[in-house]
């Protein structure tokens, strides 16, 4: 059963879909910052850890919710979900070393963010994969109801950073 989005009821397709491009934009945001300032500056740590923090609640939303759901619903797509699941396990050794050298960053004003920038890169192009089959993947079967016990708000909505 689709659920309300910004007072009007959409596919769960189509939120995965907007929740996946809100985490895209929040980490070109980063990206960006991270080329126009240095991360010693607490606004751009706090984004950097904020986006760390958001991607991290999406994909453990999607593993203890959405994807336990539509396994319940759908058992073929076991193997699917096994896919994304281990996906999200590397994306989250990423974010670890993104974490790790931000914070490192912020009390060394001569910090190589250079490094972050590799690994945000890198990390780019792993979530634009990702996201990309995920929602190739379940997207048709979201849409044909995958009960919301809860799963839906760490999944669909982000916080302002």
């Amino acid at each position: 059963m689709a659920s309300p989005v910004n007072g009007r009821t959409a596919a769960l397709s189509l939120q995965l879909s907007q929740a996946h491009r809100e985490l895209r934009r929040r980490l070109a945001d980063v990206r960006a910052g991270l080329g126009r300032r240095t991360l010693a500056d607490d606004t751009l740590l706090t984004h950097c850890l904020a986006f760390c923090t958001a991607l991290t609640n999406h994909h453990q939303g999607e593993d203890e919710g959405l994807f336990a759901a539509l396994v319940r619903e759908r058992p073929d797509l076991a193997p699917t979900v096994a896919k994304l699941v281990e996906d999200h396990g590397f994306i989250s050794r990423i974010l670890t070393r993104v974490r790790e050298l931000a914070e490192q960053a912020a009390e060394a004003p001569d910090a190589d963010l250079e490094a972050i920038g590799r690994e945000l890169d890198g990390l780019a192009a792993i979530m634009e994969s990702h996201f990309g089959y995920e929602e190739r993947a379940i997207g048709a079967a979201l849409d044909a109801g995958a009960g919301d016990d809860g799963w839906s708000e760490p999944v669909l909505r982000f916080h302002a950073p």
